[in-house]
């Protein structure tokens, strides 16, 4: 077994070499594996030092910069490996980090998808990623909250909605049959998209909840510029799924269900009780009216985004 870690670069220089170094330094002993690296158009000096490189680092150098879904297919195109490491080169690695993603994946056997880790603000330490999961808004966002200590004693690999790309495992033919990042995304959204399009084959995303690294958020300069554009796309490709996702129904409803329990004038117990039964898994059915509150908010975003983005071909 090889592994590829591929890691796309835009300038910080500084990030990157620590990121490489926290590599080599928690790689498993005996490990077969490349380094593929791959230069978005860096202008400060990161392709001087590329140029210093030699095996197990393997360079890409793109023309212009792509953004990165684009830079990441590229490198994935000449990468050897059985498996991928995604990472982005603002990451610490911490030891251990890579041991409890492969468990994961091994677990889940034939059904794995992409497997994501736990991961720390570099900054601060505070949990920044313990995956992606819908909000009451219809909207992939990062999950900080850890598992319950009874919840990571029964298992150690969560299933979750998606994982963030900053650092993610996949296997390399998964990869090929899905297609690799979609490049209409940029820098945002294409990670969200390939692990519901892997869902959609019926894997399972996971985060392995021993796997811990650092991550400096969003270090890349103009990270954030086309994150509306991005949320557009992807709501438009899943809304079904946006709409119908069972975390964020029981999420509702548990909040619902929280509000109207201390309100002893309540009137709609029919609605609290079929609540409570969905909650309480006595029923596989959610009630109606957590189905319309999500469509509902997914609604009100698809109006702001059509003001926002009016159709035309860059929208389609």
């Amino acid at each position: 077994m090889q592994v590829s870690f591929i890691i796309p670069l835009f300038n910080n220089l500084a990030l990157t070499r620590a990121c490489v170094a926290s590599l080599q330094a928690t790689l498993p002993a005996g490990l077969p594996h490349e380094i593929v690296l791959v230069d978005d158009g860096s202008t400060d000096d990161t392709r001087s030092w590329l140029a210093t490189l030699t095996p197990p680092f393997r360079v890409v150098l793109n023309d212009r910069n792509l953004g990165y879904a684009a830079a990441n297919n590229r490198a994935v195109a000449i990468a050897r490996g059985d498996f991928l490491a995604l990472l982005n080169n603002d990451l610490v690695l911490l030891p251990r980090w890579l041991d409890p993603m492969l468990g994961a994946h091994r677990s889940l056997a034939d059904r794995a998808g992409l497997i994501g880790n736990i991961q720390l603000d570099a900054r601060t330490g505070v949990i920044d990623h313990t995956g992606i999961i819908i909000n009451q808004q219809g909207k992939p966002v990062h999950d900080r909250a850890l598992p319950s200590a009874f919840s990571r004693f029964r298992s150690t690999v969560r299933p979750v909605p998606a994982v963030t790309g900053a650092c993610v495992l996949v296997e390399r033919a998964l990869w090929q049959h899905l297609g690799g990042f979609d490049e209409g995304y940029v820098n945002g959204g294409e990670d969200v998209d390939l692990c519901f399009r892997a869902r959609a084959l019926g894997r399972l995303n996971a985060v392995a909840l021993t796997s811990i690294v650092r991550h400096h958020v969003s270090a890349s300069v103009g990270r954030k510029l086309r994150d509306e554009e991005n949320s557009y796309r992807l709501a438009r490709r899943w809304r079904h799924e946006l709409a119908t996702d069972a975390g964020a129904i029981h999420t509702w409803c548990r909040d619902h269900y929280e509000k109207i329990l201390p309100e002893p004038r309540y009137q709609d117990r029919d609605l609290a009780l079929r609540t409570f039964l969905f909650l309480h898994g006595f029923t596989r059915t959610p009630p109606p009216e957590a189905l319309g509150a999500l469509a509902a908010a997914l609604a009100r975003e698809f109006a702001r985004w059509e003001k926002m983005f009016p159709p035309g071909p860059a929208n389609s």
